[in-house]
């Protein structure tokens, strides 16, 4: 008989989902002794909420920041006396860092430890009295689906070849074919779209899983998986007409819609005008919380300061650990583009006096604005920033501007995708509030859908899994780039290969130990050896 550990639970952004668990057990219980009623439902529910939190916001390489640095929005950046790890992301190419034998050790483990969470709740699921409330009980294991779901996609998408585990157990699980993590995923999503309920989304609680979530996520896995793998459905398990049918479904019944000005999704491009991370665009968010410490508490995003500029604040932008932005994506924006300076923080445009260029590796005066450590006192100690309110202070884990997964704009720009009748209107209804009094109508077609997401979701972690469904030779060509960058102050030349994207086939290192763990069951994938 299983061991399971129940914990206090911390404070949290949520009542149910963004909670902390401390590292120390409160009491400990069997399977047999838990799992019994709908308030130890209720706390296994928070348990999946909080795995998720975890592994998004505070395990080893945040994959938002590696997806950026994958694509060819950023470059690794960092310290210039740093170790080379986000450039071997970047290049694909581990040779630039040999040493980091386990890139995303840390990642591997905490999305198992939260792929578990989830297992043991729905393999308990008809243990529990749920009073006669089935209502409440299709809407838990829904929500607890789509956390599965979204863990893995996170998982197939970055590593491709990952052991398929949908019931506890410690076994040495060998990888498993693509395929059969998708059809659990498309499962996962589909019950979830078919089995939460049909209220409008401000009915529920900022963070968790709605209906709406979970049609429109289904939908983005449908559109990745079709066009990485070349398929013409998801699986055979949902088809080109269903995954319209779901956003159509989010687009006419979900209350959701866009803000009006694009800069007030974020904090650091809206300071006194943000819309808050409850807004009417968010259709799913990863919430965090400010109360991250160094003794297991681990509900922060923590993540975040790897974007910020080198050492440097300059109101309203905090210090971070630089990771810069490609000046490439600057200069894809049209000046009348209200985006572009919504986005991305320019040291020139914005003069600011940026004095740590020679603490800086591949220095580009770029950074992301829309992920950003926010200052949290003036020259003068002045709180400029809630964070202080609550007596912290640490700028490296203390950040907690939730992950915005999902957006209206992205439901909208996908149903056009999928081939909606209304594809011009949703289209140019994303395009006009960039453009404000500025916008030009444009004819809609796949090439300029898929440009008006470059633009749109710039430095959210979406655009490499755009570039990736095109095709690998195809994000390979676009990613690829010889430039001449600042590092410690001194040109380098900045070399990105095709061929490494290539022969990765876009993929990501297992990490080594798990290999080794595996004693040999799992395999590294190819060009990572």
């Amino acid at each position: 008989m299983k061991n399971l550990y129940l914990y206090i639970l911390g404070l949290g952004v949520l009542t149910l989902g963004s909670c902390s668990l401390d590292t120390e057990p409160y009491t400990e219980q069997t399977d047999t002794t838990f799992y019994l009623n709908i308030n130890d439902a209720k706390s296994a529910l928070v348990g999946c909420y909080d795995g998720l939190q975890v592994v998004s916001g505070a395990s080893g390489l945040g994959v938002p920041v590696a997806s950026e640095v994958m694509s060819d929005n950023c470059f690794g950046g960092t310290g210039n006396a740093d170790g080379y790890n986000y450039a071997a992301i970047d290049e694909f190419d581990i040779s630039r860092a040999p040493s980091y034998v386990d890139l995303y050790n840390s990642n591997w483990i905490n999305y198992y430890k939260a792929l578990y969470r989830c297992n043991v709740f729905l393999s308990k699921m008809d243990q529990i009295n749920w009073e006669g409330d089935e209502a409440l009980r299709n809407t838990y294991e829904s929500e607890v689906r789509y956390i599965r779901a979204y863990l893995y996609f996170e998982m197939v998408r970055l590593w491709g070849n990952i052991p398929l585990i949908t019931v506890p157990t410690t076994e040495n699980v060998p990888q498993a074919n693509p395929d059969e993590v998708y059809t659990v995923i498309a499962e996962d999503l589909s019950f979830a779209a078919e089995n939460l309920p049909s209220d409008a989304y401000t009915s529920v609680e900022t963070g968790r899983v709605t209906k709406w979530a979970a049609k429109s996520l289904l939908a983005r896995v449908f559109l990745y998986y079709t066009g990485y793998y070349s398929a013409t459905d998801l699986v055979g398990v949902v088809t080109k007409s269903q995954a319209l049918a779901h956003v159509e479904d989010v687009i006419s019944s979900s209350g959701h819609d866009l803000v009006s000005d694009f800069s007030t999704l974020w904090p650091a491009a809206s300071v006194e005008n943000f819309a808050g991370e409850d807004n009417k665009e968010v259709v799913f968010s990863i919430r965090y919380t400010y109360t991250s410490d160094y003794n297991g508490n681990t509900d922060g995003n923590h993540w975040l300061v790897m974007f910020g500029m080198r050492e440097f604040t300059w109101l309203p932008y905090g210090s971070g650990w630089g990771i810069t932005v490609n000046p490439k994506l600057w200069n894809a924006y049209d000046e009348n583009d209200t985006r572009r300076t919504a986005s991305i923080i320019s040291i020139e445009d914005e003069e600011i006096p940026f004095d740590k260029i020679d603490n800086q590796r591949e220095y580009t005066g770029y950074y992301n604005k829309k992920y950003t450590p926010m200052s949290m006192v003036d020259e003068d100690g002045n709180v400029v920033s809630s964070v202080n309110q609550y007596g912290v202070s640490d700028f490296q884990i203390n950040q907690y501007q939730d992950y915005v997964v999902m957006r209206y704009a992205d439901v909208l720009l996908m149903a056009a995708e999928l081939g909606s009748s209304n594809a011009q209107a949703y289209f140019d209804k994303v395009r006009q509030r960039a453009y404000q009094s500025n916008f030009v109508s444009k004819t809609v077609t796949q090439a300029n859908i898929l440009e008006e997401r470059y633009l749109e979701f710039a430095l959210e972690g979406v655009r490499y899994w755009d570039l990736l469904r095109q095709g690998v030779s195809t994000a390979a060509a676009t990613i690829a780039e010889s430039t001449t960058l600042l590092s410690g102050g001194v040109e380098e030349t900045k070399n990105i290969s095709a061929s490494n994207i290539e022969k990765t086939k876009g993929l990501q290192q297992i990490p080594n130990t798990q290999i080794t763990l595996s004693s040999g069951v799992l395999n590294q994938n190819t060009g990572w050896e």
